[in-house]
């Protein structure tokens, strides 16, 4: 059958047109300790699942949990994955199985927003899991033999999370770095530049986040702090945007998602509400 360019063209065209992942909103969001990262949530498409393996780091959204005494509560949180003992570590075996089942069955098709609460701590569990698989639970990494298998795991799952048809949030914690700049000659002296990156181990800080639309930061100034969303770098902080197309962005924004959303041009309005 002779090769037909005009079918070509039309083909590909059209599975873009049907092709959810270019509607699909997909960030990283990164701040300090309380920055609030997990109660940004509160301002995401609903309904929302999360993952938790963030110790205590739903607390800020308990109002808003479904639970036997909130029945209608439009954010379902599982903390199974808050509790680890690295030296019998479970957590991660279990949310691959949880999580595998959960895409087999379309369950996260129900909800607005799907949120890996944060990739810091999911990483640390992923670490755990690879240590257990060669008898070293407890111990401390090894350089490349541990962290390439930990980048592996973490990646080819996010991978997977990237076809799910609601927005997919994952949160991070930052990690201060000082990078030496230059040392006087007379006074000995040295200046010191501080800057802040995504808190995972080895390459993963580079290849991670290429894998989303958007890497986020929230920063807080004055007393009490104003929060702000850092949608591009400024200063000690990396952020950037694939969708500040036409100018639609600022370079800082109201931590508002469906603000944010509303105002790029994707789908902003919740999902039904889940059933009793």
């Amino acid at each position: 059958m002779p090769y037909d360019p005009m079918k070509e063209l039309k083909r590909v065209t059209d599975y873009y047109d049907q092709d959810p992942l270019q509607k699909r909103f997909s960030a990283i969001v990164t701040g300090e300790t309380n920055a609030g990262k997990t109660y940004l949530l509160r301002s995401a498409r609903f309904p929302i699942h999360i993952d938790s393996f963030d110790p205590g780091g739903t607390k800020c959204l308990t109002d808003l949990i479904r639970n036997k005494k909130n029945p209608n509560g439009q954010i379902v949180a599982d903390t199974t994955w808050e509790t680890e003992d690295p030296f019998t570590p479970k957590a991660f075996a279990e949310w691959m199985k949880v999580t595998n089942i959960r895409l087999n069955t379309k369950y996260f098709d129900m909800f607005g927003t799907y949120c890996l609460d944060s990739l810091t701590t999911f990483g640390k569990a992923v670490m755990n899991y690879q240590l257990n698989l060669k008898d070293r639970a407890g111990e401390a990494p090894q350089h490349r033999q541990d962290y390439n298998p930990q980048k592996i795991f973490i990646e080819n799952y996010i991978r997977k999370l990237m076809n799910l048809s609601c927005d997919f949030i994952v949160t991070g914690h930052l990690k201060e770095i000082e990078e030496l700049k230059a040392i006087d000659a007379k006074t000995g002296i040295r200046r010191m530049e501080v800057k802040y990156r995504l808190y995972v181990t080895g390459q993963s800080v580079i290849t991670i986040p290429l894998l989303f639309d958007e890497l986020y930061t929230i920063i807080g100034k004055g007393n009490p702090p104003k929060r702000e969303m850092l949608t591009d770098s400024l200063g000690t902080y990396i952020a950037r945007s694939r969708l500040k197309r036409n100018g639609k962005l600022d370079a800082s924004e109201e931590p508002d998602i469906r603000k944010l959303l509303k105002k790029i041009g994707l789908n902003w309005e919740d999902k039904p509400k889940l059933q009793l």
